[in-house]
């Protein structure tokens, strides 16, 4: 059985857009069935430009496995869907975007790696190429096209999600304007996103904190104890003399 952690599923770009529909269809309490009649209607004239027109239904079909993040995630993710959901309740639209990234995040470990790889890309030059990721990516996954071509979806919703935008010289992406987080509920969010989308669910506050797969925000310093007290899913354990390991409970 293929679990969270071995598959890939990013088959299209993925629209931000996409995203904020289900959300908005969930807030208004339609079920699971009513969502993928709903998609099924609406996916159907959306391009992954961004545009509309007739597209196939194989390939919409694509789309709403990554849109089920939100509306059908795997059992052990519920409860971080519906925090998330309670959180996102409270925000403007235009403020949604760490909560689309923590939970596709959570449900698509591909996803969490490509930015990782993205992010650290980032640390050490200006602008990046989709080949510099590949092939960081074929350290872990292995020389497959189907790594590339899952890659190469998923930088490109990053693009559609304003998260990368395109340089003046062709196939390359620089970094757009990062966004601040304020609430640290919603910084909690991402890193309880980071612990899911690790195989062994723990990581280390400091890795957490500069992770470069959050290359699109900027995430304000939480101490380790702050986590803890403000998560119902998150502990901390100490180790050494001021190393502290945050893992999932």
């Amino acid at each position: 059985m293929i679990g969270r952690h071995d598959k890939l599923g990013i088959k299209q770009t993925i629209q931000k857009k996409w995203m904020d529909y289900v959300v908005k269809m969930m807030l208004a309490g339609l079920t699971e069935k009513e969502i993928r009649a709903e998609l099924d209607e609406f996916l159907v004239t959306q391009k992954q430009s961004g545009g509309t027109g007739e597209r196939g239904k194989k390939t919409y079909g694509m789309a709403i496995s990554i849109l089920a993040s939100w509306f059908a995630p795997d059992k052990e993710l519920i409860p971080f869907r519906d925090h998330a959901l309670e959180l996102i309740r409270h925000e403007n639209q235009q403020n949604w975007l760490p909560f689309h990234w923590a939970v596709i995040s959570a449900s698509y470990p591909f996803w969490f790696n490509v930015a990782r790889q993205t992010g650290r890309l980032f640390n050490l030059q200006n602008q990046i190429t989709q080949p510099q990721v590949f092939s960081r990516l074929k350290e872990q996954y292995g020389d497959r096209e189907t790594v590339a071509r899952n890659a190469r979806y998923t930088i490109r919703s990053f693009v559609a999600w304003d998260a990368l935008k395109d340089s003046k010289i062709k196939g390359c992406y620089e970094q757009s304007k990062r966004i601040e987080i304020s609430d640290a509920n919603h910084a909690i969010l991402l890193y309880e996103a980071a612990l899911h989308a690790d195989k062994e669910g723990k990581a280390s506050l400091g890795l957490l904190k500069n992770n470069p797969a959050f290359f699109p925000f900027q995430i304000p310093v939480l101490s380790g104890d702050y986590i803890a007290q403000n998560s119902k899913a998150i502990e901390i354990v100490r180790y050494g003399l001021d190393d502290e390991l945050l893992k999932l409970k």
